[in-house]
């Protein structure tokens, strides 16, 4: 017994030398063999690269990812004067102490917001109200590179705008949608830079089509989207479930100056075409005749004895305007424009400023009982001497 005793003593003081000597010298040989975790964790590839697989059902990242390298970042800078003190407006107050605060150091004033790539030489479109009166355009892509860009010109009644980035450098572009696919309930994706947090991506629906009379500008054609758009979103692009633009941010509906769930953008038809006049006249030029116009109510239908609502009333017209040359009074009734019935005042407005200026238009007339054929020889629409306000 003795003797079994000591070799099992023996034995076990050989296991725990030779446990130890590995443990010392060759610790991975015990690690190999435990579990790495109790809890089953999924970890990316080594490679520091995600695992490739297709995207999540209902995941709109791919269309995210097509577009977001053509948003950018809109800052500008004007130089303000600083506040003058009313007593220097006093002649004695000058007489004594001078014109001091005339020579009181400009500040300046800084301002954000958004914009799109939509030529690989780095044609920005945006809005006017981002630009406007701005002294100094910086635009910043979403890679971090940044640019300095120059005004091609603005079209303040739509509040659209087109900058150059100051380099021959190549940029990615977005790519604009077919405008007569889009429909109420489509999936929309709203990017910009938001309170200048950084570039950021919302998603809503497309809440109607074909919004106006909203006082935001001349030219009103809205789509209206329940996408989060905060102030410096103005000028990013409105997308498609393919990353496909379909407008412009530009304004929302709001009393706390944050989005309630009612944001509005320019549709890429409008964009589009108001962009390529700009690039090749540096200015949009529309027609013009010289009235001003009332939507037809039912009651002023009945009181003019009409049928129906359709057409637009001339409720003035202007002195040595091309409208009063050819004939047209006031309490005309507008219905049709070469041929095209006139529906309402949207309709008109758009009708004349696509007619190009120098050009005879027939002008169809209704006055009392009779139907009248005027034609007006079109004028230039003015350029505006006022921005209306608007959301930003």
């Amino acid at each position: 017994m003795r003797r079994l005793w000591l070799v099992f003593t023996q034995a076990v003081t050989i296991s725990v030398a030779v446990l130890f000597v590995v443990s010392t010298l060759k610790p991975e040989w015990l690690r190999s063999a435990a579990p790495a975790s109790v809890v089953a964790i999924f970890e990316a590839p080594g490679n520091g690269q995600a695992a490739e697989a297709p995207h999540a059902p209902g995941s709109y990242a791919p269309a995210a990812q097509r577009s977001m390298p053509a948003v950018v970042h809109i800052f500008t800078s004007k130089e303000v004067g600083a506040q003058r003190h009313p007593l220097f407006d006093d002649p004695i107050f000058r007489h004594f102490f001078g014109d001091r605060q005339d020579n009181a150091p400009r500040q300046r004033s800084a301002g954000l917001g958004s914009g799109v790539i939509v030529s690989p030489d780095g044609f920005v479109l945006t809005n006017n109200h981002v630009i406007e009166a701005a002294d100094e355009i910086e635009v910043a892509l979403n890679d971090g590179r940044k640019f300095p860009a120059r005004l091609v010109g603005r079209d303040p009644e739509t509040d659209l705008a087109v900058l150059k980035l100051e380099t021959d450098a190549q940029f990615p572009v977005i790519t604009f949608a077919q405008p007569d696919n889009l429909q109420v309930g489509d999936v929309v994706l709203a990017i910009g830079n938001p309170f200048g947090v950084g570039q950021t991506v919302t998603m809503g629906i497309i809440s109607a089509l074909g919004r106006t009379q909203l006082g935001i500008n001349t030219f009103e054609n809205y789509i209206q989207t329940d996408a989060a758009i905060n102030p410096g979103n103005s000028g990013g692009a409105l997308v498609d479930a393919q990353g496909n633009l379909v407008g412009i941010n530009t304004a929302i509906y709001s009393r706390s100056g944050g989005s309630l769930g009612i944001g509005f953008a320019i549709p890429v038809s409008l964009a589009r075409s108001v962009l390529e006049q700009i690039v090749t006249n540096g200015e949009v030029t529309r027609g013009w005749v010289g009235v001003e116009i009332q939507e037809i109510t039912p009651e002023l239908a009945d009181s003019f004895g009409l049928g129906e609502t359709s057409g637009a009333l001339i409720a003035g017209v202007l002195r040595g305007s091309p409208a009063e040359r050819a004939g047209i009074r006031p309490g005309d009734i507008l219905v049709g424009v070469d041929g095209r019935g006139v529906r309402d005042t949207k309709s008109m407005l758009e009708m004349v400023a696509a007619l190009p200026p120098g050009n005879v238009a027939t002008f169809s007339i209704r006055r009392a009982e009779t139907e009248l054929e005027l034609r007006v020889e079109v004028g230039r629409r003015p350029t505006p001497q006022n921005v209306l306000q608007r959301p930003r």
